[in-house]
């Protein structure tokens, strides 16, 4: 899975200085006035097949000594404008 842009983003967060590009990459994100930071990522045609057989997506979170609230779901987040 890769993080993609979306017409909502905010602003790109940038890798820590300690970590190479192949460990981590830089993260589009809407940042909400709740401090909630949302991204949009996307799968290749093999992770798909994969989810389809498995049902599983593992999340990795690099943080302190505690998770973070975190959320993982296939619903949008914001609500379209209807025209």
């Amino acid at each position: 899975m890769k993080p993609i842009e979306f017409k909502q983003q905010t602003i790109v967060l940038q890798k820590p200085s300690s970590m190479s590009d192949e460990e981590c990459s830089p993260l589009a994100i809407h940042q909400t006035e709740n401090g909630e930071c949302i991204s949009c990522w996307t799968a290749t045609l093999k992770e798909r097949i994969k989810f389809l057989f498995t049902g599983r997506i593992w999340l990795w979170v690099v943080s302190g000594r505690a998770q973070p609230p975190v959320y993982v779901g296939i619903e949008t987040p914001f609500k379209e404008k209807h025209s």
